[in-house]
């Protein structure tokens, strides 16, 4: 009835079906149609149909008025009807950086979103800073309530729980201009006699697990350990220097004159959810939800 209502009132005034529908962007035989069901319904004549046009009939100018009303009150409705949904809709802040990328949260629940409308998501920008990132971590739940992101500070674990949703491949990263950075993959004897940057200022078992195996297993790699968490700046001074930097395949467009090639070392580094140790309860109703997607097979 609400399409039928707009379409009287355009026909009502463009005088006209031919005209009504180009500004409605339907055909005329649909105007029509819809037209002779309202009047159908109306069980009298709205309009009087001549070569020049339609005018409405007595009981049809009796309408026009009453059918405006119905059409504004039903909009107005529909807005009330979305602020009252709106107001108990709960908006899940998420943190999101060039290196810790939101992407795959977003991507996950825009796949059931429709199911849960009581949540809605905004993204917050946050910096990649090695000084301020041990904040972000620490006061989550104040400015966002979830991280995404590799599991890479050990040290920093009682500050926040975690959900994991999977895992980052182990990659090495070069200057465009190395002479490795047209390999399709490189292997630990590639790196024979260059400077590998590992950074692990967030103490994580799974790098160090790398660095030992690299140690113990290729002595002819030159470690150099990077006592900081990942930053841009960790990305620059590697390329500056012609370092080789042990870095994970999401990050692969981070730097655009680094090569990220991907390794053959058998390490892979989680990722998933960072969200606080006390969340609220609309929190961990998400990540509850969350937790169950991961559990249910996708189809196909």
């Amino acid at each position: 009835m609400n399409e039928q209502l707009k379409t009287f009132i355009q026909v009502a005034e463009s005088g006209s079906f031919s005209k009504a529908a180009e500004k409605l962007f339907i055909s005329t035989t649909a105007v029509m149609k819809q037209m002779n069901l309202l009047e159908r319904h109306a069980g009298v004549p709205l309009f009087n149909r001549t070569n020049h046009g339609v005018r409405l009939t007595q009981a049809g100018s009796a309408f026009i008025k009453d059918a405006e009303f119905m059409l504004r009150y039903y909009q107005e409705s529909l807005i009330r009807m979305h602020q009252a949904a709106q107001a108990n809709r709960h908006m899940v802040r998420v943190g999101t950086s060039l290196l810790n990328p939101c992407k795959v949260l977003i991507d996950l629940w825009n796949g059931a979103s429709d199911r849960y409308p009581q949540f809605g998501i905004n993204i917050v920008h946050f910096d990649d800073d090695a000084h301020t990132l041990p904040t972000s971590y620490r006061t989550l739940g104040q400015s966002f309530d979830i991280i995404v992101g590799p599991f890479l500070t050990d040290r920093l674990n009682d500050c926040y729980q975690m959900l994991e949703l999977g895992s980052y491949r182990v990659c090495f990263a070069v200057s465009r201009h190395h002479k490795l950075a047209s390999k399709k993959i490189l292997s630990a004897q590639d790196l024979y006699g260059e400077k590998l940057a590992v950074v692990n200022g967030g103490k994580s078992a799974v790098i160090q697990d790398i660095r030992d195996f690299l140690v113990r297993n290729h002595p002819r790699i030159r470690i150099k350990d990077i006592p900081r968490l990942y930053d841009l700046d960790v990305f620059n001074r590697c390329e500056e220097s012609n370092t080789v930097m042990l870095t994970l395949e999401a990050w692969g467009e981070v730097h655009p004159s680094l090569a990220t090639i991907p390794s053959d070392l058998d390490f892979t580094v989680p990722y998933g959810l960072l969200y606080p140790l006390h969340p609220s309860g609309e929190i961990q109703q998400f990540i509850e939800i969350i937790r169950e997607m991961q559990r249910v097979p996708t189809p196909g």
